[in-house]
């Protein structure tokens, strides 16, 4: 079983920046991939970005490419993504997601643990 807590939401303007964290327990932390997810209201949950368990590989959703980058840090048992030049089409809850292996996925279904979810509010 694994626990992931989001933290790191808030509301900025057009152009401005936020670093979301997840703090997961339950499992060790660098056997399995993590990912973000964000869904908007009256939208479908989409995928952000996902980075691998040892941290060496990392993808990206087209949309994020260039502003988002997702890290890790393995001893922390910490997952981040820092968002910059952000946009009013960003606004949504972003939730973070744990896998079952190190290898991640763009798929909702291959992460069976979920966070509860932080909001992210751009303004224009």
């Amino acid at each position: 079983q694994v626990q992931l807590v989001e933290s790191g939401g808030g509301s900025v303007q057009a152009g401005g920046s936020l670093r979301l964290s997840c703090a997961a327990s339950g499992r060790t932390f660098s056997n399995y991939a993590m990912g973000w997810f964000r869904q908007a209201p009256g939208k479908e949950r989409e995928f952000v970005a996902a980075i691998w368990g040892s941290g060496g590989s990392t993808t990206y959703a087209d949309f994020v490419k260039g502003r988002f980058t997702i890290s890790r840090d393995n001893a922390k048992n910490t997952v981040y993504l820092q968002m910059n030049s952000l946009k009013p089409e960003d606004t949504a809850a972003y939730s973070c997601a744990a896998s079952l292996t190190p290898y991640g996925s763009t798929l909702r279904r291959e992460y069976p643990y979920w966070g509860q979810g932080t909001q992210v509010t751009v303004s224009s």
